[in-house]
């Protein structure tokens, strides 16, 4: 019979791309997970997942399965919530949001939803975010959306380009445009929140622009603030702009973003949450069209 312990190995594997990470982020040791994964494998009588040393995949039975697990995994979730203070789990809700979100539009969605829910906070990746929404564990994500995700539950909030950004004094700062070869001698600063690190890497890369990079880090501020100091320039949504610093347009560099609030459907359909999350999002549309007027469009 398959039990919640191999549903969560099955997810945990799934969410975290490996055996390793999976064992870590749900606390169990790798054997056990292994041998819990062997018996879930019995007891569907297929194989679910492809097992090389670079990465973990789902089979096709895996993929059929994955649906299924989330839907159970969500029907236990909500048996363990049965018979507790109804008004009290609807007015809980988990909130995720990437770190490279900016602090001050998050802090307005929060005080948005505020007065309808008891919010606590997750900070995550996209992948994470999406794999926390998928099985419940969250019941929305503050995340760039993707080409074509629309629908009830996802709230588009705004869209806006990545641009490099250089120091005030920086020689190339009074440039219009300049060509990747241009940046060849520069001294990167890598933002490891970055959605964009791996493509960014792979555009100069092909260019033959082979940086040397003064800052790795994943506070996003302190990488801006290196900019300003002069000690190398990054790439960031326009609106990450700060003072000391100004954008700079890269020929075919057009990396955008577009962020967006997506919720849990089956959550979001709950009678007792719909109203005042449609209250809220009112507010939330209001401002985002507000920030993308006074962060996007003024710095891009």
């Amino acid at each position: 019979m398959i039990k919640r312990t191999h549903i969560r190995h099955f997810l945990a594997v799934v969410d975290a791309g490996s055996f390793t990470q999976a064992a870590l982020r749900i606390r169990v040791t790798q054997p056990a997970l292994s041998t819990g994964i062997a018996e879930l494998e019995k007891l569907v009588g297929a194989p679910l997942f492809i097992r090389n040393r670079r990465q973990i995949r789902l089979t096709e039975a895996g993929g059929r399965f994955l649906p299924i697990a989330r839907d159970l995994e969500r029907g236990f979730r909500a048996a363990d919530n049965f018979g507790r203070d109804s008004d009290r789990t609807a007015s809980e809700l988990k909130l995720g949001a990437i770190r490279s979100a900016p602090a001050e539009l998050l802090q307005a969605i929060a005080a948005a939803l505020r007065p309808g829910f008891a919010i606590e906070l997750v900070e995550s990746s996209d992948s994470e975010l999406r794999a926390a929404l998928g099985s419940g564990r969250i019941n929305m994500a503050l995340v760039p959306l993707r080409d074509g995700e629309r629908g009830d539950h996802v709230t588009p909030l705004y869209e806006e380009p990545l641009a490099m950004f250089v120091a005030s004094d920086h020689p190339l700062a009074g440039r219009i445009e300049v060509g990747p070869e241009d940046l060849a001698a520069e001294t990167m600063i890598a933002r490891r929140t970055c959605e964009f690190l791996d493509a960014t890497s792979r555009f100069f890369t092909r260019h033959g622009v082979r940086p040397r990079f003064a800052l790795r880090s994943e506070i996003d501020e302190r990488c801006l603030r290196m900019v300003a100091a002069g000690i190398g320039i990054t790439t960031a949504p326009v609106s990450m702009a700060i003072d000391g610093i100004v954008p700079l347009k890269v020929t075919g560099y057009d990396f955008r973003r577009e962020l967006g609030l997506i919720a849990d459907p089956a959550w979001h359909a709950l009678p007792e949450i719909a109203p005042r999350l449609a209250h809220a999002l009112k507010a939330i549309g209001a401002i985002a069209a507000e920030w993308r007027q006074m962060k996007v469009i003024a710095v891009a």
